[in-house]
């Protein structure tokens, strides 16, 4: 299927080969978050409209704020590879892929620029509500590949992002001394912060050990909802904001 128009009135086209249909018919309910993790933002382009590549996304947000779509909305993208959010494992079908150029971790973590991030801003507004996609799946690559993937990066302004209207947020907990978990420890509060977790959405094993994939999805956790300290250690504050973020859905408001 050709990209003759675009879905967002203000994108440039850009076509890539690389996407296919969504498998059984499935409408996105999902934007995924990446940034592009390369040292320029040609060399990303580029790699996103390779056919060698096998990759793509359905935008990408340059530094100075200009969108390029890459994909048509309707189409599946290549942009999550092998992740899980709630159960489902196909995201790729599910989302609308959207990369932010930023080297990332690679490059340091260096800010994003406040005219991309208005962009993006502007972006997944129009796209949640064409789509109706819910807050609280306006999601980071790394939320569902916790054990694969860093994108956005602790340094991604997602409380920016709420105050305009898109995503789920509440106050980080303070970060202050107390009772944690961590690596190595098992039992009843290890299930415990393992089902919230899982409840929330993240892919994990609810097994009452704080294994290495527990570690994962907490350091996952704390990139996107507490980003303060990135440790992988559940300690009162990421607890307490988990607490927060589950009262704050709308099954539980």
């Amino acid at each position: 299927m050709s990209l003759d128009r675009p879905d967002f009135k203000g994108a440039h086209l850009s076509p890539s080969p690389n996407h296919g249909e969504r498998l059984r018919g499935r409408k996105p309910d999902i934007l995924l978050l990446h940034y592009t993790g390369m040292g320029s933002a040609e060399s990303a382009f580029d790699w996103l409209r390779t056919p060698e590549s096998q990759v793509s996304s359905h935008y990408i947000v340059f530094e100075d704020g200009a969108v390029h779509q890459l994909v048509a909305e309707s189409r599946r993208a290549w942009h999550a590879g092998r992740s899980e959010w709630k159960g489902e494992g196909d995201i790729n079908s599910a989302s609308i892929g959207i990369e932010i150029v930023n080297p990332g971790h690679p490059g340091g973590c260096p800010d994003f620029p406040d005219v991309q991030i208005e962009a993006v801003t502007e972006l997944c507004l129009d796209c949640a509500t064409r789509w109706s996609i819910a807050p609280e799946r306006v999601l980071a690559h790394s939320d569902v590949a916790p054990a694969r993937k860093r994108d956005p990066g602790e340094r991604f302004p997602w409380q920016r992002l709420h105050e305009k209207g898109v995503g789920h947020w509440v106050a980080p907990g303070e970060l202050r001394s107390g009772r944690f978990l961590q690596k190595g420890e098992a039992g009843e509060p290890i299930q415990a912060l393992q089902s919230m977790l899982a409840l929330y959405g993240y892919p994990v094993e609810i097994n009452g050990v704080f294994d290495e994939a527990t570690e994962q999805v907490v350091i996952a956790f704390q990139r996107h909802f507490r980003p303060a300290r990135v440790d992988g250690v559940a300690d009162v504050s990421t607890i307490e904001t988990l607490h927060r973020l589950i009262a704050a859905l709308p099954q539980y408001a």
